[in-house]
């Protein structure tokens, strides 16, 4: 069984002042898929983001995904904190979700800077942290995540 981590970066909900709504979203749907998931990881922005992605890869998990951080807020760093832990970026898997955030109306996807890409074994994506972001990018990241996986794994490419 394949094994994933959702980290939701957000000072707010780590601090309590509200709930994790996206997080759940992301676990919900992996879980769907397949995969063994725990809980979702909140941290406050900033290191405690880079943190968490750290102790998610090292942990050997197949997939991260993380929700938050990706704006243009002063505090929103999450892209920063991802960037140095990846071997390799994967540019069209943001460009796809900010792509179908804007088919869906939300003119204001394009303002994402998430990333995504490879670190050691583990395919790590960073998504908005709004709860229709992560509805979005679930529905993009369904049906290329486990080629994807399959790929980091060694396996071969594959025409759909």
């Amino acid at each position: 069984m394949r094994t994933a981590v959702v980290i939701t970066a957000s000072t707010r909900a780590a601090a309590g002042v509200y709930d994790d709504r996206s997080g759940p979203i992301a676990a919900q749907a992996l879980r769907q898929w397949g995969f063994h998931v725990d809980e979702p990881v909140v941290v406050a922005d900033g290191p405690p983001v880079g943190e968490a992605l750290r102790a998610a890869i090292s942990s050997g998990a197949d997939l991260v995904l993380t929700t938050g951080g990706t704006g243009l807020n002063p505090t929103d760093s999450t892209p920063e904190q991802t960037s140095p832990l990846l071997d390799r970026q994967v540019p069209g898997i943001p460009e796809a979700l900010r792509a179908a955030g804007v088919a869906n109306g939300v003119a204001g996807a394009i303002l994402s800077r998430g990333l995504a890409g490879v670190a050691g074994r583990t395919l790590v994506v960073n998504l908005p942290g709004s709860t229709g972001g992560v509805r979005d990018a679930i529905d993009v990241l369904h049906p290329v995540v486990e080629h994807a996986l399959d790929q980091i794994a060694g396996g071969d490419h594959r025409r759909e």
